[in-house]
């Protein structure tokens, strides 16, 4: 498509222009990234399709399709792509490579564009590995822990890349094309073993991109020790083509008949992606609560809330699945926000240490604000985006009968509130450190994509409808039963949920709240060290008792909720290492000993004949 033919021009142009000036690169990455936007924007209702590539020797025409579904993902890759683009120009500044950094961001953002916008395999495919490499490199730029990271990131992702290619190449023995339409209707004859066996392929390769849990590893030390616009990006977007992917397989080409298929008694699969999603929830999040560096926490928080995207369109039911992908476009804004905002604390002090930050309120109130806005939304306060989305997903829980998934769900959203408080406490409320007297707030072009995504944070909580009806759509283009929707009176499947009534009472208990303090005694304002503690006055600095936040949690739940998994993974590879230096001794560079090992294979063989083995 134009989008696609565009893209492939300007990245070069982009990293050329470093070369000619910064300001040049700057100015052609953001128009970049700008005019994807618009793009992306006018394809909205639209349904293309356009073969750009042929491979006769395979016999398949590699094409661009935008649907209801891709334009959905789409319109969030490409706004959230030029905000953290626009929040780089100055958190960026002065680090060395920013020529490559800026053609890496703009070749992720438009690998994300080529996978949802492909209309056969092999395209998403290639996409795919763009996108993976390309974020490698993102996720190792600083270098030091940061390409150990990236490391860890990639073992995963070719993992999971070589099961989703074992599933192409088989669907393409069996169905003869890697068109999505032709696929669908190919494996719609396929016994339900094989349909199964294709489904937990993709299914491994896009839940580790998802950070489905035991797959999820690689997440926490990757979006800790990548820049903070990137991480953003990768957090929001890029974590949740994993979604994407979940959702035109499951969908889009097994299809709900399908699907119901795949079942041992009473057990189906979507019973076991339930259960799943559960364990995403709760365990990643009750670990959130317990980190002290602040993007570790947001870190965490991705893992655990993919566990809701997942539990939402594993049901399969139109509100279901319009929960699932509604808190995926929810989470992509609070998440990208939040990042942001970490990285804004991080640009002024220079650490993301919450036991050694606090006050920031006074000194950095946007930044504060927007971050506040983020965390409500995380937690799903009314008049938030999360509220809706989650109430989605909750209703459903509820009327298809699993409470005990609607406890674990409700759990997560405890957990929320527990490392969300942590986190706006320990870096801008309390004492200010005298070290921090003077940090100022970040430049206005990192502060304008903060103040956006709260916007949209507010927006799409007191008008759902605006994302409500662009998601039914996408249920309609996968052949699902669509959400319909009004702008902020939500259908009656939702239940007694209105927002403007819900904002309505916001502001008269706000009114009511105001009129109370102006007429009470005014407070009378005093120094930060003006305090004492069993009637002695505190040292300065040493009145911060957020260090150490949930310490008597840590120690009651932290033995319970370690990342075993990633314990599992280590001593495994301890376990190949050792296994693999022995194995190395057999090589010892003597020709009398090869010449043995021969023999012995031979000997081997003539037991074995003689034997009637072989």
């Amino acid at each position: 498509m134009a989008m696609e033919t565009s893209f492939a021009l300007i990245l070069p142009v982009a990293f050329l222009a470093g070369k000619v000036s910064p300001a040049l690169r700057n100015v052609v990455a953001v128009l970049a990234a700008a005019v994807s936007v618009l793009l992306v924007a006018v394809l909205y209702g639209q349904n293309l399709k356009l073969d750009y590539y042929a491979l006769p020797f395979l016999g398949v025409e590699l094409a661009m399709r935008t649907d209801a579904l891709a334009w959905f993902f789409a319109i969030a890759v490409a706004a959230i792509g030029l905000l953290s683009i626009v929040f780089s120009l100055r958190y960026m500044q002065g680090r060395e490579r920013l020529d490559f950094y800026y053609f890496a961001m703009l070749v992720v953002n438009a690998a994300m564009l080529g996978i949802v916008f492909s209309a056969d395999l092999l395209s998403l495919f290639v996409f795919w590995e763009v996108m993976s490499w390309s974020t490698y490199l993102l996720i190792s730029y600083r270098g030091g822990k940061a390409v150990a990271a990236g490391l860890k990131y990639m073992v995963m992702s070719i993992a999971g890349s070589c099961a989703m290619l074992l599933a192409i190449a088989s669907l393409y023995a069996t169905c003869g094309t890697l068109d999505l339409h032709g696929v669908a209707q190919g494996i719609a004859k396929a016994s339900p073993g094989y349909s199964l066996f294709i489904l937990l392929m993709f299914v491994l390769g896009f839940g580790i991109k998802n950070a489905i849990v035991p797959l999820h590893v690689w997440l926490p030390d990757a979006h800790s020790e990548a820049v903070s616009p990137f991480s953003a990006v990768l957090s929001s977007v890029l974590v949740r083509m994993g979604v994407y992917g979940l959702m035109l397989v499951m969908y889009g080409v097994l299809g709900e008949a399908g699907l119901a298929r795949l079942k041992l008694g009473p057990v189906t699969f979507r019973h076991v992606l339930c259960w799943v999603a559960g364990v995403t929830i709760l365990v990643p999040l009750l670990i959130a609560m317990l980190q002290d560096d602040a993007k570790r926490v947001v870190a965490w928080s991705s893992v655990g809330h993919g566990g809701y995207m997942l539990l939402g369109i594993a049901f399969g039911t139109a509100l279901g699945v319009a929960g699932g992908l509604f808190h995926t476009l929810n989470y992509a804004v609070c998440v990208a926000l939040l990042f942001l905002a970490v990285g804004a604390v991080e640009h002024r002090t220079g650490t993301r240490d919450l036991n050694e930050l606090g006050g920031l309120m006074k000194r950095m109130p946007v930044t504060f604000v927007t971050a506040l806005i983020a965390v409500c939304g995380l937690i799903g306060v009314p008049l938030t985006n999360g509220f809706v989305s989650k109430w989605f997903i909750y209703k459903t829980l509820i009327t298809e009968g699993y409470p005990f998934l609607a406890l674990v769900a409700l759990i997560g959203t405890w957990a929320t509130v527990l490392y969300g408080y942590k986190l706006i406490h320990n870096a801008f409320l309390g004492q200010l450190p005298s070290g921090y007297r003077e940090v100022r707030e970040v430049p206005f072009s990192m502060q304008l994509p903060m103040i956006l995504l709260s916007l949209a944070v507010i927006l799409f909580g007191v008008l759902p409808g605006i994302a409500v009806r662009a998601i039914g759509s996408a249920q309609a283009s996968l052949g699902l039963k669509a959400l319909e929707s009004g702008l902020w009176a939500l259908p009656p499947a939702v239940g007694e949920l209105n927002t403007i009534n819900i904002l309505s009472g916001v502001i008269a208990s706000l009114a009511l709240v105001y009129v109370a303090f102006a007429l009470a005694t005014k407070a009378r304002r005093v120094d930060q060290s003006d305090s004492y503690g069993a009637g002695s006055y505190v040292p300065m600095d040493r009145y911060q008792y957020s260090v150490n936040f949930y310490q008597r949690a840590h120690e009651l739940i932290g033995p319970y909720v370690r990342d075993r998994v990633d314990e599992f993974y280590r001593w495994l590879v301890g376990k190949a290492e050792g296994f693999f230096e022995q194995a190395r001794k057999m090589y010892s560079g003597n020709v009398n000993t090869y010449a043995a090992y021969i023999v012995i294979f031979l000997a081997l063989l003539i037991i074995l004949k003689l034997g009637g083995q072989i």
